[in-house]
């Protein structure tokens, strides 16, 4: 199913973002996650890349999540596309929880989350990724990264002042220390993709 700006109603919440990054992150999710079976997305945010993903990867079950302010924007993206293997949106502050207690998640997806974080919540976040996640667990994180501690452009330099005008707490990451968060939950760097508008697709597996 494909949707785009002019098919939703006007209260529904819409990123361009989104609409532009989803066919190249598929093309990453798809091999990724052929093996996999459900997926914890972490700030699903408007709820598109969930149901764009989950229509063209129907063998998986893709439970999106989010502070509990974007809930029901995803619920109507949700609703109006109607899929089978798309649950009801978990509310989840990586920081405060809560975490889903009762399922186990083979695969984690998450998209230009990182840098919004302040550092302490990507702690968080891994931290509560290695209670949820399952053994061979697949995680793929997209958006900015800096690369042996430097921007690999311009464009996002100024973005990362931008972020930490808004917000100290913010700011692109360095892959190497989002890296060292994965390995101590037991996950090995699979791939490092360059990726349009200077971001990257990063893969790993338990």
């Amino acid at each position: 199913m494909t949707m785009h700006a002019d098919d939703l109603p006007l209260d529904r919440p819409f990123s361009p973002a989104c609409e532009r990054n989803r066919a190249p992150i598929l093309d990453v999710l798809r091999p990724a996650l052929q093996t996999r079976h459900h997926v914890l997305e972490i700030g699903s945010g408007t709820g598109q890349h969930a149901v764009h993903f989950a229509a063209a990867m129907p063998w998986l079950r893709w439970q999106c999540s989010d502070r509990a302010a974007h809930l029901p924007g995803i619920v109507q993206w949700l609703d109006a596309t109607g899929l089978p293997n798309t649950p009801a949106p978990v509310e989840l502050d990586v920081a405060a929880g809560p975490w889903p207690g009762d399922a186990s998640f083979d695969a984690a997806f998450t998209a230009n989350t990182l840098h919004i974080m302040g550092w302490p919540a990507v702690e968080a976040c891994f931290t509560g990724l290695d209670r949820v996640l399952a053994d061979a667990a697949t995680v793929v994180v997209y958006g900015p990264f800096n690369v042996g501690g430097t921007f690999t452009s311009d464009s996002n330099r100024q973005f990362d002042g931008w972020l930490r005008a808004r917000d100290p707490q913010s700011g692109i990451r360095d892959l190497e220390a989002v890296d060292a968060l994965a390995a101590g939950i037991g996950l090995r760097l699979q791939a490092d993709i360059a990726m349009p508008a200077n971001n990257r697709c990063v893969v790993w597996r338990r």
